[in-house]
């Protein structure tokens, strides 16, 4: 790289905490910054699984979503894994190798609240999910995403801690707010009060909690705190990090008398956060999640280059799930249909279910109200739960569906009791994964998606929090049990899920830069047209519906009358007979290459 170019981001940094905190205080955060990269580049090398920019993800790549003790180790087996972050990377060996690329392990340091995501150190590993030996051990056989929490941190951890004690730096780490102030402009994405009263050493004080009152705001208005969480970010990376998901991000930058998110200096931030990884670390993306409409979450590409590299693909959840539940995927394809990112170096990171549940907002704007209540009331009478939050008028609508996946999309309840087949769930749920797998972007699948696991109902009668549902902790034994078993229902789906992440990795037009297109073959049907890419196009068909639908195979384009194959089972397509596609039936179809 030359002089130049290694000057660019540096020279890009200045610029930016300038415009966050003027010419003196900007200057000033600049040389501090510089210190703590120049420290970075003297340390020891790392290992890079990822070349920079271009080329940065292929149709190879699929995102495991998992916590660090979704998977227990047998406290009997002494020479078995000792602990769940052990029993992770021992279930990924033994299971995941060239099925998944990629383990994003939700946070695991010490918290004290919201699962990890109310962190008291960022820079230790909860002891009781194992050890950074682990972490580092997992980071060997796959390469790994890391949660930055960046927005907030724990009441009970030692920031805020020594802000209440009024200790220099940390007295400024924090947002203090007149409770008077008129801050009814405030987007807010939970019910809970937005200001938090605490007792400091100088007396009370109002403290900003967008999310909850332990999980207290940081105040990125002082330059400090962007330095610190620079040196946080470095760590992650030489621990192993080669993607870097920003919890949050939207809601960094506050002023009264504004909505407090989406602000010009937060994008700032996200931009500088880029530019510390341009200098220091070009082979490690940033994630970006935040949970808005769909305008809002592109935004964080910027042009393509400055921002970050992918972002959390929030409509295409409740999208899918509405054309499951109609048997319309009208909604879904024409939104679809205009996806788009300012390069080839930025991407979409596809995901239907995660830790949270299904967040309905970013459909705002493409299924109206009543749509999105419909299937509020269709979780509901499946047995899930539904999260709401308040609107600036004190009205409440839903935010989130809680609950797995596969029961959101299906009644759980016994066979017996339901007119459908445990075979028809199987297929709408597996109809579901496929849409995601296909279309162009980044897929990111939780870990209990892999097994079709049922709605948790003990764990959220213990604790009555609602994510609770889709948080089941599984015995490592118990689980390879079930797999090892093919009747069972969770090696049936993970035999399912395996086939189609097995086809597309093989298939160039999968590729995320890969061109794709909506074709019009009826509302009964998601029709896509990926590629061409390497001299291969795929049709990938998925029948939202629980009827048979027929498509005549010359209203797919084919050029040059080429011979179709479902790459799924291997079958050749009669160009002159109707393909017949079942309920929830997929068929991806490949011409050339």
């Amino acid at each position: 790289m030359s002089d130049h170019r290694q000057a660019a981001p540096r020279e890009n940094m200045r610029r930016r905490l300038r415009y966050l905190y003027g010419d003196a205080r900007g200057d000033q955060a600049h040389a501090d910054l510089l210190a703590v990269l120049n420290a970075f580049k003297g340390g020891e090398d790392r290992p890079r699984a990822r070349k920079p920019d271009e080329g940065q993800f292929t149709e190879a790549d699929a995102i495991l979503i998992t916590y660090g003790d979704t998977f227990l180790p047998d406290a009997e087996q002494t020479d078995g894994p000792a602990t769940p972050l052990a029993a992770l990377c021992a279930f990924a060996e033994r299971h995941l190798d060239g099925v998944l690329s990629t383990i994003h392990v939700l946070p695991f340091s010490p918290y004290s609240s919201d699962y990890g995501f109310s962190v008291i150190d960022y820079e230790q590993v909860n002891p009781a999910l194992g050890t950074w030996d682990d972490i580092e051990a997992l980071g060997r056989r796959f390469p790994l995403m890391f949660d930055l929490v960046v927005n907030h941190c724990s009441a009970e951890g030692p920031w805020f801690q020594a802000f209440l004690r009024g200790e220099a730096p940390y007295d400024e780490y924090f947002i203090v707010t007149d409770p008077n102030a008129d801050l009814r402009s405030v987007t807010r994405p939970r019910t809970t009060p937005l200001l938090t009263r605490v007792e400091t050493a100088n007396g009370p004080v109002s403290v900003w909690t967008t999310f909850s009152a332990d999980q207290v705001d940081l105040n990125y208005a002082y330059p400090a705190v962007l330095i610190r969480m620079v040196q946080v970010i470095l760590g992650y990376v030489r621990r192993g990090a080669t993607l870097l998901r920003m919890d949050a991000v939207g809601y960094l930058w506050k002023e009264n008398g504004t909505s407090c998110i989406h602000m010009p200096q937060t994008h700032k931030l996200v931009k500088l956060f880029r530019d510390v990884l341009d200098d220091v670390a070009p082979d490690v993306a940033i994630v970006t999640e935040t949970n808005v409409p769909h305008e809002d979450n592109v935004a964080y590409f910027g042009n393509g280059h400055d921002e970050a590299q992918m972002v959390y693909q929030f409509p295409l959840a409740p999208l899918v799930l509405h054309a499951l539940a109609t048997g319309n995927a009208e909604r879904l394809g024409g939104w679809a249909a205009l996806l788009d990112t300012p390069s080839d170096a930025t991407t979409f990171f596809n995901f239907e279910a995660s830790h949270d549940g299904v967040g309905v907002v970013p459909a705002k704007g493409i299924l109206t109200d009543l749509e999105v209540q419909d299937l509020a009331d269709q979780v509901e009478a499946h047995g899930g739960q539904v999260s709401y939050k308040t609107n600036p008028d004190g009205s409440l609508s839903p935010y989130e569906l809680n609950g797995t996946l596969f029961d959101i999309l299906s009644d759980p309840a016994p066979v017996g009791d339901s007119s459908e087949s445990w075979e028809r769930k199987r297929d709408r749920f597996l109809c579901s994964q496929a849409i995601m797998l296909a279309m162009p972007g980044v897929p990111g699948i939780y870990v209990h998606s892999l097994f079709g696991s049922h709605h948790d109902e003990q764990g959220f009668a213990r604790s009555g929090w609602k994510r609770d549902l889709n948080h089941e902790r599984l015995r490592l034994a118990d689980i390879e049990a079930q797999l090892a078993d093919p009747t069972s229902e969770a090696a049936r789906v993970f035999a399912g899920y395996r086939a189609l992440l097995a086809a597309r990795r093989a298939q160039p037009a999968f590729h995320p830069a890969a061109p794709h297109s909506v074709l019009d073959l009826g509302p009964e049907l998601l029709a896509l047209r990926r590629g061409p890419r390497n001299g291969q196009t795929v049709w990938a068909l998925h029948n939202v519906t629980s009827r048979t639908v027929s498509i005549d195979p010359l209203l797919l384009w084919v050029d040059d009358g080429a011979t179709l194959r479902n790459i799924l089972t291997g079958a050749e397509v009669d160009e002159f007979s109707p393909l017949k596609l079942p309920p929830y039936g997929v068929c991806w179809l490949a011409a050339g290459g």
